[in-house]
């Protein structure tokens, strides 16, 4: 049996309709989602990541400070640990570092990176380290969206919008798993007004392929691990040519051999598809396909990337999607799964 866990945010402010963090059991035979439970422990589940082990589950708390741990029982569920404040508000990405020891959390409007340790007991301890996204001045800060591991799980991506206020940005940070610590090892600057939201990396881990929110468009750069920096490339719009209309670019993926790259638009309720050239990581634009809702916020693909899954966080719905990667084309399978403001899907 597998299982889904659904991110879903609560609040009015957000005009939300979610009751909680949400767990689907999955059949294997017929691919069925049911239902099993919804925690809510506080407002905004959203983001979230499970320790290497797949034995806890992590997750951010959207517009508030907080960041909890639950612990996975032998029947999929939850059980709440603790929540902690980190002090940055709006938490938006979590992940977990290679040796299992750290919980790595992006908070936007704190306009922070927090390090934090795991207890042995699978829940969040202390916070070891924070490092501050410079903004314009020493009162002002950038916007850390996302905080992403290379595939080697030795360098962090962190991936900010400027807001007026800071630089749209990818910082590049050197892990030091003896201490959480992170040392800067680059930065790249994107185009003013651009707003960079979400990067993925290839398997061969030298092709980064981020995503622009405002800027709407996919921008391909080089990354170099011996050095740790990064080097633009190619720019390619996420909208099509003939659409005028306003957009918000929000994610960005990779099938399982980096062949196909997908990137999903808010406003144009769309994904799209492009293929990469294995020898030089460049692009090309191979088509668009719907989301079949309002706001595809977040993207995904199962464990064994059969199936592909889009949330729409207006239009309370999951769309089950199958790419095939040799023909660069997706195929709905007709499966929609009803659920209140999904905004994250983990797959165990």
């Amino acid at each position: 049996m597998s299982y889904a866990y659904v991110g879903c945010r609560t609040t009015k402010e957000r005009n939300a309709r979610g009751k909680g963090l949400k767990v689907f059991e999955i059949c294997e035979q017929t691919g069925d989602w049911k239902e099993i439970q919804c925690l809510k422990t506080e407002e905004n589940p959203s983001y979230q990541t499970m320790d290497l082990e797949e034995k806890y589950l992590y997750s951010v708390h959207g517009d508030i400070t907080k960041v909890s741990s639950y612990k996975i029982l032998k029947d999929g569920t939850l059980e709440w640990m603790n929540t902690i404040d980190i002090g940055g508000k709006n938490p938006v990405f979590i992940t977990v570092d290679r040796t299992n020891t750290y919980v790595v959390v992006a908070a936007l409007q704190g306009g922070a990176v927090y390090v934090i340790k795991r207890n042995t007991d699978g829940s969040l301890g202390e916070i070891v380290t924070t490092v501050k996204m410079e903004g314009k001045s020493e009162e002002e800060h950038s916007f850390a969206h996302q905080c992403i591991w290379d595939q080697n799980q030795e360098y962090l991506f962190v991936v900010n919008q400027a807001r007026l206020q800071g630089y749209g940005m990818v910082k590049v940070f050197r892990f030091d798993v003896k201490d959480g610590s992170l040392t800067e090892t680059d930065t790249y600057y994107s185009r003013e007004y651009d707003e960079p939201r979400h990067i993925s990396i290839h398997p061969n881990n030298r092709y980064v392929y981020l995503i622009n929110e405002k800027g709407n468009k996919m921008t391909y750069l080089t990354f170099d691990e011996e050095t740790g920096k990064l080097t633009a490339r190619q720019n390619l719009p996420s909208l099509p040519e003939t659409y005028t209309g306003e957009g918000q670019a929000s994610a960005s993926l990779l099938d399982k051999n980096g062949e196909i790259l997908i990137g999903s638009n808010r406003i144009h309720e769309s994904i799209v598809l492009y293929r990469i050239d294995q020898k030089t990581g460049y692009m090309k634009e191979l088509g668009y396909y719907p989301a079949l809702g309002l706001t595809p916020r977040f993207i995904t693909f199962n464990k064994d990337y059969s199936k592909f899954y889009m949330a729409n966080e207006d239009s309370d719905t999951i769309v089950e999607m199958k790419l095939d990667s040799e023909k660069g084309q997706m195929e709905y399978t007709g499966r929609i799964i009803p659920t209140e403001s999904p905004v994250c899907i983990t797959f165990r």
